[in-house]
């Protein structure tokens, strides 16, 4: 703010500030007549409807809060900023209230978060408090692609089953927040063709326990020893080193709803999959890392115990 508008609420403000008190003391009192019978109190000559106004002096209670409010305005001005560039005698900014509270705030939780990075991450899974902390962490960071709950979409994880595709430890959970991870499976379509996609498509649904033609499936075990089984093993069991999906149980990471299982599974062996989990390690310090591995971790224990 310039020096000519600093200067001119100053004085703009002290003008009405004094003017406010000179004009309630001015009227503090009622003129004394003597053209008026005693005791009779002077009307103002106003007249509304028929009624006409007294003018009575103003009660002391008012008089004195008035004058006191005026007091307190004028030592608020001068402790705190409110004249133009005047900082006031306390210096005071709500920048700096602002820090301060961030400040406090920040001491508060570093002492909670030492407290919980210190504990296993087995332990604080059981911790309701921790689970508190760690579900509004996850929510805020990790509910946009896992979903509430963790419950995952399509592409997209579920946290809260039994499956993990790099390991589902504490240690592994706090690895994939922090480092992230990056999934990527190779097209095949070139390769095998329209039929070989077929053919193999229908023997991984006989491993998966899923309706399968015979012939198809028999073609598609020697392809898929050639092809698949240096990532997903040679049983189709997965190998999470290098997060190759379990082809054996009933959990799909890509299946749309709206698509056939088998039509999901062509897909995947026809162009591939490409899955990205970012890095955290730059957005969230380790201390939120770990509770929020123990929140994920303590979803997949839920899972176990139903």
């Amino acid at each position: 703010m310039s020096d000519f508008w600093s200067n001119w609420i100053i004085v703009l403000t002290l003008i009405v500030l004094v003017g406010s008190v000179w004009l309630l003391i001015a009227n503090r009192k009622t003129e004394v007549r003597g053209d008026l019978p005693e005791g009779e109190i002077p009307k103002t000559g106003h007249s509304y409807d028929g009624i006409e106004e007294y003018e009575n002096p103003l009660p002391a209670w008012w008089f004195w809060m008035f004058l006191s409010t005026a007091a307190f305005a004028l030592i608020y001005l001068i402790l705190y900023p409110g004249l133009g560039n005047y900082k006031g005698v306390l210096d005071w900014t709500q920048e700096k209230q602002w820090q301060q509270s961030v400040d406090t705030a920040g001491l508060e939780l570093d002492a909670k978060y030492a407290a919980y990075a210190a504990t296993p991450i087995d332990d604080l899974a059981a911790d309701p408090a921790a689970l508190r902390m760690g579900r509004r962490l996850f929510n805020n960071n990790c509910a946009v692609c896992h979903g509430v709950g963790g419950v995952g979409g399509n592409g997209f994880p579920n946290l809260s089953d039994h499956d993990w595709l790099y390991g589902g430890s504490g240690e592994a959970i706090v690895q994939s927040i922090t480092y992230g991870r990056q999934g990527v499976m190779p097209p095949w379509g070139a390769a095998l063709g329209d039929r070989g996609v077929e053919d193999m498509a229908d023997y991984l649904m006989s491993l998966n326990g899923q309706p399968f033609d015979a012939q198809r499936a028999a073609r598609g075990a020697g392809q898929y020893k050639l092809f698949c089984t240096g990532c997903h093993g040679a049983d189709g069991s997965g190998i999470q080193a290098l997060g190759a999906p379990n082809l054996r149980d009933r959990i799909w990471l890509y299946n749309q709803t709206d698509t056939p299982l088998l039509e999901n599974v062509r897909h995947s062996i026809r162009n591939g999959r490409n899955g990205n989990m970012p890095s955290h390690a730059d957005k969230l310090r380790p201390e939120k890392i770990h509770l929020i591995a123990a929140y994920v971790y303590s979803l997949s224990q839920t899972s176990r115990q139903r």
